[in-house]
């Protein structure tokens, strides 16, 4: 008798048992659930707390269910969420002006810098193979005059050594994957590259330096004056190799100055400290959105700046007789003085 009755009344604590708990799950079905607390730990703010509880139960819980595609019409766009550590980058999840940078760097500014390189360097060759160097109508005369001081070309050589070690580490860090580490592997080639931006990075300022100081020494001697419309009229004397009376500097080199090494030199400068991190006296936010800005112009300006460069170059050297002659002693022949620059010539020997 004492066996039926524990063996019923075990019957009914199970059968209590398992209507409690099927009535319990019901009414979570049919009950409110309270919002769970945010991923990061933080409570939400009281200003976003929708008016609607399951809104916010429904947020909660696409946050809990990365799965879940409605969590990527919100992260997939520029404008910065709330998050709550000061990381404010951590608040975008997928930037979609990132692309939009990646096509204007890799299609824009590398195809269509590398054509005006490549054209630049191609003119050159043509020039030089076509005409050849520009020679003195006259033989050089023997009698030297001053033109540049020891600090003018200590400051200008500073500024062109710099200048060519930016030029080849950037144009290696923009076009190296398509030459270099095809030949060099990935591993040897990640190594180079970080090399190259450690050069590039630290010559920057060096470069800013001597833009300068040379625009200090200089800028008084390259104001717009006499003889510059006779030279810009007849394109220098290019086609009819006729020199064209000028003062210290003529149009040609006037418009170097002001455009290619002040204007460009310090648009390069400018965003290059942007990249850098390195901005003085001014507070900015060096967000992705900011260094995409900063690396379009930098590239754009630098390509152009190299490619007037080349002219610059060619010109100074190999492509007239007798020019880098101030830059390399100081002093210049009387008779490339009298072809090339004859008013400053004329105010020389007065």
């Amino acid at each position: 008798m004492k066996r039926s009755f524990s063996r019923a009344l075990r019957t009914l604590v199970l059968a209590a048992g398992l209507s409690l708990t099927l009535a319990g799950a019901s009414y979570a079905e049919r009950g409110p659930m309270a919002p769970l607390p945010s991923p990061s730990g933080v409570d939400i703010p009281p200003a976003s707390v929708p008016a609607n509880p399951n809104a916010l139960a429904n947020g909660t819980q696409a946050q809990s269910q990365p799965a879940n595609p409605s969590i990527f019409t919100t992260a997939n766009s520029d404008p910065y969420n709330y998050v709550s550590i000061p990381d404010k980058e951590a608040s975008v999840l997928i930037q979609r002006s990132g692309q939009q940078w990646r096509v204007i760097r890799n299609g824009v500014i590398t195809v269509y810098g590398g054509w005006l390189l490549a054209i630049a360097f191609l003119a050159i060759i043509a020039t030089y193979t076509l005409k050849g160097p520009m020679k003195l109508h006259e033989p050089l005369s023997g009698v030297k005059i001053k033109r540049f001081s020891a600090f003018d070309r200590l400051i200008h050589w500073t500024m062109a050594f710099s200048f060519l070690a930016l030029a080849i580490t950037g144009l290696l860090i923009l076009y190296g994957k398509y030459f270099v580490m095809p030949v060099m592997g990935g591993v040897a080639y990640g190594s180079f590259l970080n090399i190259c931006k450690n050069i590039h990075n630290f010559t920057g300022p060096l470069f800013t330096l001597c833009i300068v100081i040379f625009f200090l020494l200089f800028a008084h001697k390259n104001v717009f004056g006499k003889g510059d419309m006779e030279w810009i009229m007849g394109f220098g004397g290019i086609f009819s190799g006729k020199h064209i009376p000028a003062g210290f500097f003529n149009f040609g080199e006037k418009f170097w100055f002001w455009f290619g090494m002040t204007f460009l030199g310090l648009v390069i400068s400018g965003s290059g400290f942007v990249l850098d991190m390195i901005v003085p006296f001014m507070s900015i936010e060096y967000t992705r959105g900011t260094m995409q800005i900063a690396n379009i112009i930098h590239s754009s300006a630098a390509i152009l700046m190299t490619a007037m460069a080349m002219g610059h170059i060619y010109i100074g050297t190999i492509g007239s007789q007798g020019s880098i002659d101030g830059m390399k002693t100081g002093y210049v022949d009387a008779t490339w003085a009298k072809e090339h620059h004859e008013l400053w010539y004329n105010k020389v020997n007065k």
